[in-house]
């Protein structure tokens, strides 16, 4: 079992706020790492599953069951099934409204969770936990198994890429034939299985609505409403385009990436390091996994974004702190980069302090005055701390 980074932040917030809501994407690890912190914790726990039938008897009255047992940390797992407990476990913290009284597991964002963030506004705060990252991993293993297999524990740690496809391939099929469904994406699951696979052909690319919508048979409206919907499940990510304090013409189309590279490789039918190297997309892959291991140890005050002009100026990250930018870095699969003209006219633009190049495992060492060459993992452990 991996040593998961998240004890000292679910610490915190339990030794100050009564509820501690804990989200992230279905079998990324939140009840394993609920599990283990608890065992050390000062106070008595009780844990319920709402998937469990014989848990969800429990609660067919709720209050009495809650109240009988108000001196112990409640855990309550897979919370979306039940939206109704929110408004009274609002009730109950407002009558005893002390640290660390419900840790809230949820496989979906809040937005997702009906009402719980008008509900309990005040008195929750969010973890979210994301799947394996190159820092939890260690730069001693071989982080390409990380880019393959993707951070799900059970893909990550398969013992062979067989056992990764075929868990990867019945993850996916009850994300799209059961959860999905559940947590409200009223669509079938051949529509939801073909929408994904051609976001898949399309990460690290501008996300044209239009000509997707086309595609797939769906209305602008309708496309835009399932990519929300996928994003606050925590399966893609929009990143959006830098513009501000800038006149030039700019790209104002969001790009879109998976949030895991496996559930990508997984709809690219790649399956193995060999298939990785000689993919058409691996260089896309590659972008999505280090936009992927840098938002996990991104700062909280941080933001990110990338930049490109209708000029053919282009930056891959702009990393925006306090309302201006900090850094920017350029993404390259090669340990030998070649920077662009058009990469060192939008530095230009942006006039970041720093700029980064970011290789899968190069040295470390300068290009200019305010430029560095260096790996995924140094830029995450030594230059992103910097900015904590």
């Amino acid at each position: 079992m991996l040593q998961r980074k998240y004890n000292s932040k679910l610490s915190r917030y339990l030794q100050y706020f009564p509820v501690v809501g804990i989200i992230g994407p279905r079998q990324v690890g939140k009840t394993t790492f609920v599990k283990e912190f608890v065992k050390a914790f000062p106070k008595e726990s009780l844990y319920i599953d709402l998937e469990l039938s014989s848990d969800s008897i429990k609660l067919r009255e709720p209050e009495m069951f809650l109240n009988e047992y108000s001196d112990k940390l409640i855990i309550i797992d897979e919370v979306q099934r039940m939206p109704s407990l929110f408004p009274l476990l609002r009730s109950l913290v407002d009558q005893k409204n002390v640290p660390g009284r419900f840790i809230l597991l949820g496989s979906a964002s809040p937005e997702l969770i009906r009402d719980t963030s008008e509900t309990l506004a005040g008195r929750i705060i969010y973890l979210e936990i994301k799947p394996f990252d190159i820092v939890e991993t260690g730069n001693s293993l071989d982080f390409y198994t990380l880019w393959l297999r993707g951070g799900f524990p059970k893909a990550y740690l398969a013992p062979d890429d067989v056992l990764f496809k075929d868990w990867m391939g019945s993850f996916i099929k009850t994300y799209i034939e059961r959860d999905l469904p559940l947590l409200g994406l009223n669509v079938l699951p051949t529509q939801t299985e073909r929408l994904w696979s051609m976001l898949a052909q399309l990460n690290g690319q501008l996300l044209n609505y239009s000509l997707l919508s086309k595609s797939l048979e769906f209305s602008s409206p309708t496309l835009k409403r399932h990519i929300d919907f996928f994003e606050h499940a925590f399966l893609i990510r929009r990143l959006l385009p830098y513009y501000k304090n800038i006149s030039k013409r700019l790209v104002k189309t969001p790009k879109i990436y998976f949030t895991d590279t496996g559930i990508l490789h997984y709809f690219l039918s790649v399956f193995s390091k060999e298939q990785l190297y000689h993919s058409p997309y691996s260089g896309n892959s590659w972008e999505a996994f280090c936009i992927q291991q840098i938002n996990a140890s991104l700062p909280a005050d941080m933001k990110l974004f990338f930049y490109r002009t209708q000029d053919g100026a282009e930056c891959d990250l702009v990393f925006e702190g306090g309302g201006k930018v900090l850094c920017s870095a350029e993404i390259k699969f090669s340990n030998s980069p070649v920077i662009s003209k058009g990469t060192y006219i939008a530095w230009d633009d942006l006039k970041a302090e720093r700029n980064f190049v970011i290789t899968p495992n190069s040295d470390d060492f300068p290009v200019n005055e305010n430029t560095r060459v260096c790996s995924l993992y140094s830029f995450i452990q030594k230059y992103l701390k910097s900015y904590e």
